[in-house]
């Protein structure tokens, strides 16, 4: 039956039309990269403005990610009353709220709190996206399309970390003043707006999740939706949808529960999502620049190392989008849990045994640079490839349609708190040394291997209905 319904789909299905919806909703994943990620050029001005300690500029840049945990528990119980649209429209005021309460904050108190509404929109986007596409995407696009998610998120963080940089280097630094005569690093978290109000423009041109629209008895809008992104298969597709929905209820967290608190899937969904942060590759974008010039880059140079990063992060990315629905998604996460051990484990190695200058800083001589950068960018590359774009996928589609919404509002709730806790410790481990740092994400790599082994299933090809 999926082959035949697959086949369907590839004859008179417009795969342009879903690749370009899909595109839409994953617009929430681009902000979610930008609005993380533009940040990273303003931290070493913040310090400086606002006189903060590393504690302080700790708990600012990752008070988003608090707010990013509400959002996403929240975002899916909203998504199955309001509608998957709906949602989109309230994340993209969110975005455009707290990016000028941001730019504009008086000091690091209201900024946290402006970052905090920030964070809301960018959990509710990380939980509607991939829960949009899963159900809008045919189940031989479904691993590709979810990709885009990942794409959406790398792009967005290579735009806001150019972006910072353009601006860097137009005002000479990120505390100059720059147009108007506010300082430069205010420009950089304003710069965020136009791309917020395009989502919400944009979400409110896409159709409504299907499976949705049947639960809610709108089944002849649901039907003209299957039709256009399905062709001949859309009546087949309808009949799975409401049988699988009359024999269920709507989903409740208490459906969740099972003999060890959760059920077992769900478990599995929070440990991808907590390996995905553990492994340390936030803190490669929030605090990269800052990183490379305590390791003697300057200003200018760190932010160039960093959008080169950024770039690294894309072109794997486009490697999981060509090969996740070809190879699977347990291979992919196997693979980047190894490459990610042994490149995270080299950085350990020479952070830990680089000299210290004055300062207690580490100081990368001959070779030690070198070998850092590159072991940096491959660590970024076995990241892009495997664990940055298939947790979203596999996020998307392997809980059924009861649990789907709770199921992956929790795990990215759980992602939230896990990326908050790497976040705002990491100040203070780069004081006590970039090798106990870097050890720890190795360690976390390491673990994140045998979860993959042991507890993960293949889900390729399967259809939702079918989970």
């Amino acid at each position: 039956m999926g082959h035949v319904r697959e086949g369907a789909m590839a004859a008179d299905g417009s795969v342009s039309k879903v690749v370009l919806i899909s595109s839409v909703a994953a617009l929430g994943g681009f902000l979610f990269g930008y609005d993380t990620a533009v940040i990273n050029g303003a931290v070493g001005a913040l310090a400086s403005t606002f006189q903060a300690s590393d504690t302080a500029i700790g708990l600012t840049v990752s008070s988003a990610l608090l707010g990013s945990a509400v959002g996403a528990f929240v975002g899916g119980q909203m998504a199955d009353r309001l509608g998957r649209i709906r949602v989109m429209v309230v994340a993209s005021i969110l975005f455009s709220v707290s990016t000028v309460g941001s730019g504009l904050a008086f000091g690091l108190v209201d900024l946290s709190l402006w970052r905090l509404v920030g964070g809301i929109a960018v959990g509710i986007a990380s939980v509607i996206a991939p829960a949009y596409i899963a159900e809008i995407a045919p189940a031989h696009l479904r691993g590709r399309l979810g990709s885009l998610q990942q794409l959406a998120i790398v792009t967005g963080i290579f735009a806001a970390l150019l972006v910072d940089y353009g601006i860097a280097a137009g005002a000479g630094s990120a505390e100059n003043p720059y147009w108007f005569g506010l300082s430069a690093w205010r420009w950089m978290l304003l710069s965020e707006l136009p791309v917020a109000v395009a989502y919400g423009v944009g979400a409110l041109m896409i159709p409504e999740s299907p499976r949705y629209l049947v639960a809610r008895r709108q089944e002849a809008k649901a039907l003209t939706v299957l039709r256009t992104v399905l062709g001949r298969g859309a009546e087949a597709k309808m009949v799975e949808i409401r049988r699988t929905l009359s024999t269920e209820d709507h989903g409740h967290l208490k459906d969740l529960r099972g003999r060890f608190g959760l059920l077992p899937i769900v478990w599995m969904g929070i440990g991808l999502s907590v390996f995905q942060q553990f492994v340390g590759i936030n803190v490669i974008f929030y605090y990269s620049s800052v990183l490379w010039q305590a390791v003697g880059f300057s200003e200018q140079n760190s932010l160039i190392i960093t959008v080169i990063t950024s770039v690294t992060n894309i072109v794997t990315t486009f490697i999981a989008i060509a090969t996740v629905d070809r190879f699977g998604r347990k291979p992919l996460l196997i693979i980047g849990s190894v490459g990610m051990a042994l490149t995270l484990g080299t950085m350990a190695f020479v952070f830990g045994s680089a000299p210290l200058d004055a300062s207690g800083a580490p100081v990368l001589q001959g070779s030690a640079g070198t070998l850092a950068l590159v072991a940096a960018n491959l660590y970024v590359f076995c990241f892009g490839m495997s664990w940055g774009p298939v947790v979203w996928v596999l996020l998307g589609e392997m809980f059924n349609n009861r649990i789907r919404a709770q199921a992956l509002a929790l795990a990215g709730s759980a992602q939230w708190v896990a990326n908050f806790l790497v976040s705002a410790t990491f100040p203070s481990l780069r004081t006590a040394g970039l090798g106990i740092a870097y050890g720890l994400y190795t360690a976390a790599a390491a673990a994140s291997l045998f979860f993959v082994v042991f507890f993960i299933r293949e889900t390729k090809g399967k259809e939702l209905e079918d989970m």
